[in-house]
């Protein structure tokens, strides 16, 4: 794969904020009141955010392999 070294760099540096960053914000819906109700089950607000941090996650690692193997592929 073609790719100029700036364009996988940068691909490479916002694959790796998702993977970081994403993991943090999850912390803290699980932390939120709002998470589970009275019962302790799981509420929508929390399976939206789990399905929302697992798929950016996904898109994360993507695009630093994408990038990865732009610079040395």
């Amino acid at each position: 794969m073609e790719l100029p070294v700036f364009a996988a760099l940068v691909l490479i540096v916002a694959g790796v904020w998702s993977l970081v960053v994403w993991p943090q914000f999850l912390r803290r819906v699980l932390k939120d009141p709002r998470a589970r109700d009275a019962a302790g089950k799981a509420t929508r607000f929390l399976t939206v955010h789990v399905v929302l941090v697992s798929v950016s996650m996904v898109l994360g690692a993507a695009t630093a392999v994408i990038g990865l193997m732009g610079l040395f592929g």
